[in-house]
């Protein structure tokens, strides 16, 4: 059983923007150990998550359900660990399951992780250094302090348990790291890295937020202004004006954030070698993803909780030699609700009817479904807390993105309650893939945004999501 069951191996780190590896072109960083994985299997270029924030994506990727469904729709509402996942699925069908990094949908428990032979998670965002867990154990687990630092330590637990397993059943590890989140401590290894370089700006740092909906404006994540001195290492210079301060602001962000993306590098070579050495190449899915996308100064914002095309795409790279064919890419739109039922199909399990996501396990094998999604939905409902970005909802297709700012609290878990006129945004992405330009109220357009308002109806319908009581077309 072991042997025609394939092992799965799910690494996942948090904020990892895919325009920060090298197998997507990246221009600022090299990520070599990542490539492996592309290389050696398949990129998918159009992966994007539902809803770009932590504790949403994540609870999606297990439950392979929207969040007004799973319930998970902020940062505020922790996830009932009594909710189906497809770790309990493979767990019931045999497959020895762990998970060890970040977590994020609440401890206790009634939020501990479920469904797994053995865990240890950082509570909350955790720390970078000398980070506590909490380990497997009655009454939600037994916290502990661990020596080190958090990348090394995850994929050293991760690599103890794979030693330990047993050899005759298959497995499914989630390693979950909490890089490259802020505020990107780096260890000693890769302290100097970039220390003599200047990193490419990206084309839109300096963005001025003119013809698009007020939400871009409002929104407080601009490098430098809203940066502070934990973020930048040092005090922020508060008397440059703000063109100046993002240039500033940027470079050290940026080399921060790069200096822990190779750290996880690193890491992930240190699971793939081990794979490789135990003879376990062939017969193991490897995935490497983040739980959203992130701004690296593009719009001169840091964060992510936008749908807009750098917070939205997700990176998915994957590797199975006895399906996919190395060095492959796919641009058809797959999303975090899939996750979980393509892992139940390669592991020859039920997909249960309650998942809302579909396999992708045909756009593994070169093909596409006659009738693969042309679009896709998503909604952030974390209205203005933290970042000030207001709550929104919308559609995307393979040429435009259309976007609904209801900004209206609705009484979320963790929100502001503050209400304002809603907005729409309409992008062409092939004539503006910088999203700098909303044609909503361009004439030209007209049927354009009347397909797309039509399609955005039939997909929340779809879903079961409820349409917003002010979306008037």
């Amino acid at each position: 059983m072991g042997a025609s069951r394939p092992n799965i191996l799910f690494i996942m780190t948090d904020d990892h923007a895919s325009h920060a590896m090298s197998c997507y072109g990246s221009r600022i960083n090299q990520t070599p150990n990542l490539d492996r994985i592309a290389n050696g299997g398949i990129r998918f270029d159009n992966c994007f998550c539902t809803n770009s924030i932590c504790t949403p994506s994540r609870a999606t990727i297990l439950t392979g359900t929207y969040n007004h469904v799973n319930g998970v729709t902020t940062l505020d509402t922790p996830m009932d660990n009594t909710l189906l996942t497809f770790p309990k699925l493979l767990q019931e069908g045999g497959y020895q399951t762990a998970i060890f990094g970040k977590w994020h949908l609440g401890i206790g428990p009634a939020h501990c992780p479920t469904g797994f032979d053995d865990w240890a998670v950082l509570p909350g965002q955790g720390r970078y250094h000398n980070p506590e867990f909490i380990f497997k154990g009655p009454d939600g687990g037994t916290w502990q302090t661990v020596q080190g630092y958090a990348t090394d330590i995850i994929t050293d637990m991760s690599l103890d348990w794979l030693r330990a397993r047993d050899s005759e059943r298959p497995f499914c590890l989630l390693c979950h790291h909490k890089a490259p989140h802020r505020p990107w401590y780096s260890d000693e290894k890769h302290a100097a890295m970039y220390l003599n370089e200047e990193i490419a700006e990206p084309d839109t740092l300096y963005d001025t937020y003119e013809n698009r909906a007020s939400a871009a404006a409002a929104a407080e994540m601009r490098v430098g202004p809203h940066m502070d001195s934990t973020d930048l290492k040092c005090e922020v210079p508060k008397e440059l004006p703000e063109m100046a301060l993002r240039k500033w602001a940027y470079q050290r962000y940026i080399k921060d954030y790069l200096r822990v993306v190779a750290s996880v590098d690193d890491n992930v070579g240190r699971l793939l070698d081990y794979l490789r050495d135990a003879g376990l190449e062939e017969n193991t899915v490897v995935i490497y993803t983040s739980d959203q996308g992130f701004f690296l100064g593009d719009h001169g914002w840091y964060d992510k909780r936008f749908m807009y095309e750098e917070s939205l795409r997700m990176p998915f790279v994957l590797r199975y030699p006895r399906e996919v064919t190395p060095g492959s890419s796919n641009s058809d739109i797959v999303l975090n609700v899939d996750f979980a039922p393509l892992f139940l199909d390669l592991a020859g399990i039920s997909i249960p009817e309650s998942f809302q996501g579909r396999s992708f396990r045909q756009l593994l094998q070169g093909s596409a479904p006659a009738d693969w999604r042309e679009a896709m939905y998503y909604r952030y409902w974390m209205h203005k807390a933290h970042h000030n970005v207001y709550a929104h909802y919308g559609i995307r297709t393979r040429r435009h993105k259309l976007i609904y700012y209801y900004a209206d609290a609705l009484g979320q878990a963790g929100t502001i309650d503050e209400t304002y006129e809603p907005e729409w945004e309409l992008f062409d992405l092939l004539e503006d893939p910088r999203e700098l330009r909303s044609v909503y109220h361009d004439p030209a357009y007209t049927g354009v945004r009347s397909r797309l308002t039509a399609e955005l109806h039939r997909l929340q319908a779809e879903v079961g999501d409820i349409r917003y009581h002010k979306d008037k077309d």
